[in-house]
């Protein structure tokens, strides 16, 4: 209870002496938006390594030399805990967008830290707004910059980390229409950290492997109208393998 108490108050704390920074990066952004993301994006780095250090969390990556270096990519996870955005981000390419629920940008000064890293909120109830941000996803990943999502739509709240929730299969238009590799993205035991025990936050030893990258072309043809399927399939045995290493 004290970990997650002191996590919340530095959080919060955070969110406001950064107040001035904010500003100042809102004021760059309007001439320099690379900038921006670049800047803001170093500091929530930041920040995401100190939540994971004051919570004891202790990450093993896997396969992190198999993300291309010559080529954004559709990074596509599992969804168990509130610990998957800090323990994935910090691995991932600079300037990596993140695809996040419309529920958390009314949040106030975290919603103006996710603009600045290029946060892509949508709404999973309203369809016209799902497929405003697909487009939107694809022109970011046609200009080069990476993105993150979770593609069960939602966190999963099952005792276990397997089953998965269905992927949604919109969330792979982002790669076929850009051309751009989805690279699998499996997390084992970070449900550990707080979900399996609310409100308590303990050290917890986390695994995180990126899988090889799927390229939209190589898909096999009985599988491309199902791409989703595939994925989940994937990163499913990727749990199952790394079960063993917790």
């Amino acid at each position: 209870m004290i970990r997650l108490i002191l996590l919340l108050t530095g959080m919060i704390l955070f969110l406001i002496i950064s107040l001035p920074l904010l500003l100042v990066l809102y004021l760059i952004g309007k001439k320099k938006p690379e900038t921006r993301l670049n800047v803001s994006g170093t500091v929530i780095r930041g920040v995401m390594h100190m939540i994971l250090f004051f919570a004891g969390t202790k990450v093993t990556v896997i396969g992190k030399e198999r993300i291309p270096s010559d080529s954004p990519s559709l990074f596509v996870g599992n969804h168990r805990s509130f610990f998957d955005i800090p323990i994935t981000y910090v691995n991932l390419p600079k300037g990596t967008h993140i695809v996040a629920k419309k529920e958390l940008s009314k949040i106030p000064l975290f919603k103006n830290w996710a603009h600045g890293i290029g946060v892509l909120f949508f709404d999973r109830n309203n369809l016209k707004e799902g497929m405003k941000m697909i487009l939107d996803g694809i022109k970011i990943m046609k200009e080069g910059h990476s993105i993150l999502v979770f593609a069960e739509g939602t966190r999963n709240k099952a005792e276990t980390d397997l089953p998965l929730l269905e992927f949604h299969e919109g969330t792979f238009r982002l790669a076929s229409k850009s051309g751009s590799p989805i690279v699998p993205v499996s997390i084992n035991n970070a449900k550990n950290v707080l979900e399996a025990h609310f409100p308590f936050v303990r050290s917890t030893h986390v695994i995180i492997e990126f899988g090889e990258p799927i390229y939209p072309n190589d898909i096999p043809a009985d599988k491309k109208r199902a791409v989703g399927a595939y994925v989940r399939e994937i990163v499913t045995e990727t749990i199952k393998k790394n079960e063993s290493l917790i």
